[in-house]
């Protein structure tokens, strides 16, 4: 629409103009205003709250004379700085926050060609962009901001007040005040009032009660419910009695207008004058909290308990724990536990608690893991305990367990684990616990498969000699943490042979089947063995393979088992296991520990290519023996230095550790396997620090420091082992070539099963167990494989299947 007159722009911006003016009225109102509104608000809020109650006269005639005073300044303040918003003012703040400033230029006039035609038409077009920007227009908010002006936010606290005085205050206690103004007297005269409150502990959920309301004549109240009654008129006209809260006052108590008790009884209270009131209260007392242990004692695989327990209360528990004590009268006591125990501080675990619902009446299960504390595997008695929010305590009645801790099946972890309780149980058991770790590690062979654990083991002995009769808490503390990581050494630290792995995986297993086992424990016993034995099934495979001509090649022809058949074995075994039929499991065990033995890898020659590299890990094992033979005759000769039965053979000792450097040396100066690849520079390295830590223990042994060397040693030793590692892996690599693959193909082309494991996997399957022989043929291949992958989604989505099972078939699925 084009435009004739700029007042109709301005009709079209009417309502955002009235809008921003009023916006106007808001800001300054609130800027000249806020010190006097915030003054009304705190007051209010006094009042409400009954302030003037607890003032005396005169004090109170003070405080309201210097409120007045307050109230007029803030008055005479907000006028002075006030200011009454105009239309123009809203116009020019509406004016500037549009582009060009529309509302201005619209106002403007003409003042050069009014009688050119063309220039008439410029500047109308002019106005009619204007009154177009100007159309757009939408109103300015106020700005309410005060934080400049009032830096410690005054106005906030005086406003929550006043809504705190809204839905808790009284408008009674704000009337109360009128008695001061004039003719207050003749307001006294009228008739005395009185106001009360009830008000419930917290906990309890209930609301506070308006007395004045209350019309009934017998109440229930809980137990520790607040009173608090206001008299209002001339003192003594109304006057208060109650026997709820257990206390007699004096009888020259002069009459007060405030009374605040707490109801501990039933009883009555009474207000006796002009509008008095009579109520019979009946106290309902907190219950004492209910809390039981519910449900059967649950162990997991890695020696957490998990153990139920219920608990109920009126308002809800709080709070809850449970103390664990030992039960000597119920403990064999034999071996180490023959000698009075230490005095042992009970166990308090703080029970978990519902973190939303109802704590009214609640079951949750507490799960911990006590298996390095003394108490772990010994019979204990449990208490519960839950408190509410009165403090008060429940207690259940004594539950007499056995606690649970983790359990180690491999023999030599076991008997550590028991020698470390023994030393727990009393340090007089030290000495006794010294003698059993000599016994054990007099003769490592064959029994002792981890390195690292039998010298840690001789370190431990060394301690336990040293101190055995002067031994502190926190030293004993200190040896029983070296134990446990020991035993946890022994139990699954890892082991280089294949073979070594499986032995250890089925000792735990013999041991779970002669001294029974949780589910939970069976089946990560089984998950192990069938994890060494496919490693050891893999390395039969790789060594036939690498060495066509050994016997273990040789005879494995005839040998065959098919997977599916091993398979059925292992689970026949858990099935039993998990039925408690352990003797039938230990006959079925011993047949698999022979056909394993019966298939343990034998050491061939190789072919002319492997011979040197071999030879190398025949001269560096050697050496590996050597000195840990040494290693040996020098504590052997230290324990006997301590013991008074001789000297140190020091020079005999030192010379035999240059020997065995020496030969190092040489081993390193000639070709070693995978020399130039990243495991043969690992393995020079390793054999480096090994002949470093040889030096060493040579100069200690010169010098007479004995424990010194052997620590020296134990370095050598390990290194030693991680090098024949690291060689081991550079001389498989080398025999993996494309070359040798070739030769291996060539030989074994005449039988088409002189290649095949005990398994019936051809070499290149050594990592997977059975044959894909023929598997390929026939014209239904593709279908057979959709039906696999469509079996194997099926049983991954199958909830009730074991986690360990769905894990690996979601690994098939990722592959296909």
């Amino acid at each position: 629409m084009a435009l004739t007159d700029p007042s109709q722009a301005l009709e079209r911006i009417r309502i955002p103009l009235l809008l921003t003016q009023a916006g106007l009225w808001a800001e300054r109102l609130t800027r000249a205003f806020w010190p006097l509104s915030s003054l009304i608000m705190a007051l209010f809020a006094a009042l409400a709250f009954g302030l003037q109650d607890h003032l005396s006269f005169n004090l109170l005639w003070i405080v309201g004379l210097a409120t007045i005073a307050a109230l007029a300044a803030a008055l005479f303040l907000g006028l002075s700085r006030f200011r009454k918003p105009t239309r123009a003012e809203a116009m020019v703040r509406l004016d500037s926050r549009l582009p060009g400033r529309p509302l201005a230029a619209l106002a403007d006039q003409q003042v050069i060609g009014t009688g050119d035609p063309a220039s008439l038409a410029v500047w109308r077009a002019h106005l009619q962009r204007m009154a177009d920007r100007a159309a757009q227009a939408r109103a300015v908010e106020p700005d309410l901001r005060l934080s400049s002006r009032d830096p410690f936010a005054l106005r906030y606290v005086a406003l929550t007040a006043f809504v705190m005085a809204l839905l808790f205050g009284s408008l009674w206690r704000v009337a109360s005040v009128s008695a001061l103004a004039p003719g207050g007297a003749n307001t006294l005269a009228a008739g005395p009032t009185w106001e009360g409150w009830a008000q419930p502990p917290a906990y309890t959920g209930k609301p506070t009660f308006y007395l004045n309301d209350i019309t009934a004549e017998s109440v229930d109240l809980p137990v520790g419910t607040r009173f608090q009654f206001r008299l209002y008129g001339e003192v003594g006209a109304l006057t208060l009695t109650e026997t709820v809260s257990g206390t007699t006052p004096a009888p020259n108590d002069p009459p007060t207008v405030a009374h605040d008790f707490t109801l501990t009884t039933s009883g009555t209270v009474s207000i006796d004058g002009p509008g008095g009131r009579n109520w019979q209260f009946i106290a309902t007392p907190d219950a004492l909290p209910t809390i039981t242990a519910s449900g059967s004692l649950g162990r997991e695989a890695d020696g957490r308990f998990r153990q139920p327990y219920s608990a109920t209360d009126d308002y809800g528990v709080v709070a809850g724990h449970v103390t664990i004590t030992l039960d000597l009268a119920a403990i064999d006591r034999r071996y180490g536990l023959t000698v009075d125990p230490e005095p042992q501080e009970p166990v308090v675990l703080d029970l978990p608690m519902p973190v939303s619902g109802n704590r009214a009446d609640f079951t949750e299960t507490l799960i911990d893991d006590l298996s390095k504390h003394v108490f772990a595997n010994l019979p204990v008695t449990l208490v519960f305990a839950a408190s509410d929010a009165a403090g008060q305590e429940g207690l259940s009645q004594p539950h007499s367990i056995t606690l649970p801790g983790r359990r180690f099946f491999d023999p030599l972890a076991a008997s550590i684990i028991e020698l470390r309780r023994d030393l727990l149980w009393s340090r007089v058991n030290a000495p006794r616990s010294a003698q059993i770790l000599k016994a054990i590690t007099y003769r490592p062979e064959e029994f002792i498969r981890n390195e690292r654990a039998y010298l840690r083991l001789r370190v431990v002995i060394r301690q336990l000699d040293s101190v055995a009769e002067t031994m502190t808490v926190s030293l004993r503390d200190e040896i029983a943490d070296e134990l446990w990581e020991i035993a946890l050494l022994v139990e699954e630290g890892d082991l280089a042979s294949a073979f070594e792995r499986l032995q250890r995986a089925q000792d735990r297993l013999d041991e779970a089947i002669r001294n029974g086992a949780s589910p939970e424990e069976i089946e990560e016993l089984m998950q192990e063995m069938r994890q060494a034995l496919n490693d050891y099934m893999r390395e039969l495979a790789e060594e036939a393979q690498r060495n066509p001509d050994s016997q273990m090649s040789q005879n494995m022809e005839g040998m065959q088992m098919s997977g599916d058949q091993l398979q059925q074995m292992l689970d026949e075994l858990q099935k039993l296991m998990e039925e408690g039929r352990m003797a039938e499991a230990q006959e079925l065990m011993e047949m698999l520990r022979q056909l394993m033995e019966n298939m343990q890898v034998t050491q061939g020659q190789g072919g002319q290519g492997q011979g040197q590299g071999n030879q190398a890990m025949r001269d560096l094992g050697e050496t590996l023996r050597d000195q840990q033979d040494l290693s040996d005759d020098a504590y052997r000769d230290m324990q006997e230095g301590q013991q008074g039965q001789g000297q140190p053979n020091g020079d005999d000792l030192s010379q035999r550790q240059g020997e065995l450097r020496d030969r190092l040396g040489e081993l390193g100066q000639g070709q070693l396997p995978g020399d130039g690849s990243e495991q043969g520079e690992a393995a020079r390295r390793e054999l480096d620090r090994a002949g470093r830590a040889m030096r060493e223990a040579e100069e200690a042994l010169r010098d007479g420091d004995l424990p010194g060397a052997l620590d020296r040693q134990a370095e050598a030793i390990e290194a030693l082992r991680e090098g024949m590692r690291n060689m081991g892996e550079a001389l498989a690599e080398e025999q993996r070539q494309p070359g040798d693959n070739q030769q291996g193909q060539n030989q074994g082309g005449t039988d088409p099963n002189s290649q095949r494991d005990p398994l019936g996997r051809e070499p290149g399957d050594s990592a997977r167990i059975g044959s894909d022989r023929n598997m390929l043929q026939g014209e239904d291949v593709y279908r057979r494989a959709e039906e696999l992958l469509d079996e194997i989604r099926r049983r991954t989505g199958d909830q009730s299947r074991p986690e360990t099972e769905r894990d690996y078939l979601k690994r098939l699925l990722d592959m296909f």
